[in-house]
């Protein structure tokens, strides 16, 4: 209501002062030189010091990329990815350090727009005001006819003095209206470009959450590593042949080319297999790989089984079934890795390996797996790689769907 009062007052001065200038005698009509608008000045702009610092943070980030980039090209060695890690979470560490830079510089910005806000407010409310009383006076005196002022003035110099007085109350007036356009746009502008901080505050805020999980996925993916390898290169060449292996021999599956065995209708529920103590054929430790797919592609197994108590070890994959099926192991059930492009293909080993993970990879509170719907059972196994065997079953569903059930024994 304030600012619709003083934009109401600035119209009703601006046309006051029009006819002001219309009606002025002849004598008062001096042409005055309109100023020249300029750019918007008082616009908060980062210190030297904080753009160079800026300047340095992403170059050393470009650096680091690049040499990130180098490492994962060259040989798959445990030194290698080591290295690779340590870079990555430089090159995280540098990009948190270039938000953060960015923010306070922004913060700065915002603060120096906020004071200039309320200062142009205030220089708005003073130049309005005198506008207003300025226009009003020498209205007055502009509605006196000529031969009154001449009668009225002691002789020639008094009235040349009134008279200039006219033309210089003029040009004042036309320059104080200008003045006046002026600070209410410099005022938008600056509402404006604050505004737009406060948005960049908040996108480099989100931006900055993001790296500092991803930090977090860098060390704990370094820890994972380091732990599961024991800094042996020998120990990191099998992990990786076993997950080459693997992946070889679930997309032979998937694609139908293992060897099975039909075994008849079973019912929803039914105990089709049990999952695998211990290591096993390309697994290194007791867990069921269960997939859902059609004519050998691949779906989201959450979209068909239930909701369920679920432990997600997975490192943060989606664990949100929205589905009628029931589970094919019992509750509570421990997620070690999801579905899709996971945290481990994304952070670990194995994604040297693949780039999308096609199933669940899932234990229960026992080994005994059962059919999540319906179907006809087939018994099977594909031999990879080395001789490994890995054993699995599937079950053909009347709407054409499979579910596969790997590292089980049956």
């Amino acid at each position: 209501m304030r600012r619709l009062i003083k934009l109401q007052v600035f119209f009703f001065a601006a046309f006051i002062s029009v006819s002001f200038l219309g009606v002025l005698p002849a004598v008062a009509q001096t042409p005055t030189e309109t100023p020249t608008p300029t750019s918007i000045t008082g616009t908060p702009t980062p210190t030297q010091a904080d753009t160079q610092k800026s300047s340095e943070l992403q170059k050393q980030i470009e650096e680091l990329q690049k040499k990130v980039n180098e490492l994962q090209s060259q040989g798959k060695t445990l030194s290698s990815q080591i290295s690779v890690m340590d870079n990555q979470i430089k090159l995280t560490e540098y990009r948190i350090s270039a938000t953060e830079a960015e923010i306070g510089e922004i913060t700065q910005d915002i603060g120096a727009a906020e004071k200039k806000i309320n200062n142009l407010e205030g220089s708005l409310d003073d130049i309005t005001h005198v506008l207003v009383n300025r226009i009003v006076a020498t209205y007055q005196i502009g509605t006196i006819e000529p031969l009154q002022i001449l009668l009225s003035s002691d002789g020639v110099t008094d009235f040349l003095s009134r008279a200039n007085y006219l033309r210089i109350a003029q040009a004042h007036d036309k320059k104080l209206l200008y003045n006046t356009v002026q600070a209410r746009n410099d005022y938008e502008n600056q509402k404006e470009i604050f505004q737009e901080k406060k948005q960049k505050v908040l996108s480099l805020q989100t931006q900055l959450e993001g790296y500092t999980k991803q930090l977090d996925d860098d060390k704990r993916a370094k820890q994972t590593l380091l732990k599961d390898t024991q800094n042996n290169e020998k120990k990191y060449q099998e992990l990786l042949a076993k997950a080459q292996s693997e992946y070889a021999a679930i997309q032979g599956i998937v694609s139908g080319n293992g060897t099975e065995t039909a075994a008849g209708f079973v019912s929803a529920g039914n105990r089709i297999a049990s999952v695998i103590a211990g290591a096993s054929c390309n697994s290194s430790g007791a867990h069921l790989h269960f997939i859902v797919g059609r004519s050998g592609s691949t779906f989201d197994p959450f979209s068909y089984l239930k909701g369920i108590e679920i432990d997600n070890q997975s490192g943060g994959d989606p664990a949100n079934p929205t589905g009628s099926w029931d589970w094919p192991l019992s509750g509570p059930i421990r997620m070690f890795q999801g579905y899709g492009s996971t945290w481990a293909v994304r952070n670990t080993w194995v994604g040297r390996i693949y780039s999308f993970h096609n199933g669940l990879d899932i234990y229960g509170s026992s080994s005994e797996v059962k059919a999540v719907q319906s179907g006809q059972l087939f018994r099977g196994s594909y031999t990879g790689s080395g001789g490994c065997r890995l054993p699995y079953v599937r079950v053909r569903h009347d709407d054409g769907i499979d579910t596969f059930y790997l590292h089980v024994n049956y």
